[in-house]
């Protein structure tokens, strides 16, 4: 059964943090609130995580996954961003976005799109998840919590609970965060693609 822990939205007790931190460390896999709506989180470097969130998401190998860093600084060991995307996403963040870009070899290669050796990047405008980044101090593995066949995230953390019972390890709730994912921007070519509409104003990249 999951742990399910109710966490202050604006002041996020450090015992809880550390407690899912720990969780984590040890390959656990967590549901929890972000500045668009909730998502599914894991190690970088778990294979047990990747696994698992294929499997709650029936994700195929040409899925993107995410990584949920703190900062550009991060950010930017992840991915290779030259002068002109570096302006572009730079001043879109932190925000609800993500940016598919090409991955250096710091990401693991599970984790890449099979033939564009890209990965999706982003950096979250949201007091919980910006305090859980600086407790792990390394990206996040991420993928937006949609079940499969359903047009819209989960919502509430009790709902998560209910329905992912066996298949998470921690369900983190803060109260809403809305149900609309992050606008999807892929520069990988150079130039911005708007992949998906979503939370993020999308017209700064069109």
């Amino acid at each position: 059964m999951a742990k399910y822990l109710d966490v202050h939205p604006e002041n996020p007790q450090p015992r809880i943090i550390d407690s899912v931190v720990d969780t984590i460390r040890k390959d656990g896999l967590l549901a929890y609130p972000t500045d668009s709506c909730y998502a599914l989180g894991s190690r970088v470097g778990s294979h047990d995580g990747i696994t698992r969130i294929r499997e709650i998401r029936r994700l195929d190998d040409r899925h993107h996954f995410t990584l949920m860093c703190a900062n550009f600084s991060q950010l930017g060991q992840l991915v290779h961003v030259d002068n002109n995307v570096f302006r572009a996403v730079k001043s879109a963040t932190p925000g609800a976005y993500t940016f598919i870009l090409p991955a250096t070899k710091e990401v693991p290669r599970q984790l890449l799109h099979p033939k564009k050796k890209t990965v999706g990047v982003r950096i979250p405008d949201h007091v919980v998840t910006q305090t859980l980044l600086a407790a792990l101090g390394e990206p996040l593995l991420s993928s937006t919590l949609l079940l499969p066949d359903e047009e819209e995230p989960l919502t509430q953390g009790w709902e998560i609970k209910e329905r992912l019972d066996h298949q998470v390890d921690v369900v983190l709730d803060s109260g809403d965060c809305g149900t609309v994912p992050t606008t999807v921007v892929d520069f990988s070519a150079g130039e911005p693609e708007i992949l998906r509409v979503g939370a993020g104003d999308p017209t700064r990249f069109e």
